[in-house]
């Protein structure tokens, strides 16, 4: 799910969820911390950190989380409480990369999975989950089936854009960007609009609507604004932009809401700016999430934390414990990991060549880049070569790893 970007829906259950990207997709059937499979540890002090757990009693969000799952399990059967829970675990995923909550979503809507022909409702939820687990055909097949008796269910559109995103369809994305414009706000709009213009050799214009956008609707959901100002803030590091990127940064961090895309995007930004120590503060206490994890270790390395050793290993540990229950959705953290952390650079090539084969969104494209350059195999980056001058996207971090790529030998 960096990987980056993809749709906004507005679900008149959750009024405000979006629906992200997937760089950080993990499996659906992963639905308990991946910690319990990996090699316990031991902390070496008596009073370290191990996790910081919310306040529950005061906590707003707890509590509305507690209530839905109160109304659920007083009537079961009754489909509206359960797809207002289901949405809200679904949020929660968004906001903190834990993937237990797409199990307890699968299992909230359990009296309904199995069916052939399932309501709409949960035919759309089905097929987030089956997305999370990058079955992506399975998925489609239920967002056309709900699209073709439901040609404006804004939710089934949503998440079939935000899938033809992540596997370059960008004709078809066009198409349902097309479809969506009517049924959302203005902002929604021009951010959809902007995202399959930014990656189609249009990124001037695609910033500078979606700019003009955003200061056209100021008043707007803020989960709205946090979605386009973070795809805004991509669009600008493409364009080489650094500066009017970090101001798009800022002022989608200044609305509050918890977002591991966000977050991710954000920190990967500042370790492309030399500013790895920023990483470290801003991601404190945010390690439950695997993305954010490899970030902070990242920053760690870097910048010689302590922090590094224990966190490499408990990520390794994670990997290790993913690859033990057959998940293989985490290979664009784990090449990363191995070219960086581990130095493994066979791993590393191999694992980006197998994520490129399944999603290709720019930050595939740039874990293959850079796996190639450091095996000096040309051959094994000329898929992302090809997507590149097939798509016209421009970016200049691809555009000059293309170029060393491109003068191998």
């Amino acid at each position: 799910m960096r990987a980056a970007t993809i749709a906004a829906t507005l679900p008149s259950h959750q009024p405000n969820l979006i629906a992200r990207g997937f760089w950080w997709l993990v499996p659906a059937s992963l639905t308990f911390s991946l910690q319990a499979l990996a090699a316990p540890y031991t902390p070496e002090i008596d009073n370290q950190v191990l996790e910081r757990v919310p306040a529950r009693a005061s906590d707003p969000a707890a509590r509305e989380m507690q209530a839905l799952r109160q109304a659920w399990r007083a009537q079961p059967n009754d489909l509206t409480a359960a797809m207002r829970l289901a949405w809200r675990y679904q949020a929660e995923v968004a906001a903190t990369g834990d993937p237990r909550y797409m199990g307890y979503l699968q299992a909230t809507l359990q009296n309904w999975w199995a069916l052939p022909e399932p309501p709409p409702e949960v035919r759309v939820l089905r097929a987030v989950v089956l997305q999370f687990d990058h079955r992506f055909d399975e998925a489609l097949v239920d967002l056309k089936a709900v699209l073709d008796r439901h040609p404006t269910h804004v939710q089934a559109l949503a998440w079939q854009l935000a899938i033809q995103m992540v596997r370059a369809d960008y004709r078809a994305a066009g198409d349902s960007c097309e479809r969506l414009q009517p049924l959302v706000s203005l902002l929604v709009a021009a951010a959809c609009r902007a995202q399959v213009d930014a990656i189609t050799g249009r990124a001037d214009k695609a910033a500078a609507s979606l700019r003009g956008a955003l200061q056209q609707q100021t008043g707007g959901d803020p989960g709205e604004r946090l979605w386009s100002l973070t795809r805004l803030a991509e669009i600008e590091i493409h364009r080489g932009h650094p500066a009017a990127a970090q101001v798009a940064f800022d002022q989608a961090l200044a609305l509050g809401i918890e977002d591991v895309y966000l977050q991710a995007a954000h920190a990967d930004f500042l370790l492309d700016q030399g500013r790895a120590a920023e990483v470290l503060v801003r991601l404190k206490g945010r390690a439950r999430a695997d993305v954010l994890l490899l970030r902070l270790v990242l920053a760690a390395k870097v910048t010689g934390d302590t922090l590094s050793a224990q966190a490499t290993r408990e990520l390794q540990a994670r990997f290790d414990a993913a690859r033990l229950r057959g998940d293989t959705s985490h290979r664009k953290e784990e090449s990363r990991h191995a070219l960086v952390l581990r130095g493994d650079v066979p791993l590393a090539l191999k694992l980006a060549s197998e994520n490129w084969a399944q999603q290709r969104e720019p930050a595939d494209a740039r874990t293959l880049l850079e796996a190639a350059l450091a095996a000096r195999d040309r051959k094994a980056a000329q898929s992302v070569l090809q997507w590149l001058s097939d798509s016209g996207f421009s970016s200049v971090t691809l555009q000059d790893l293309a170029a060393r790529v491109k003068a191998l030998p």
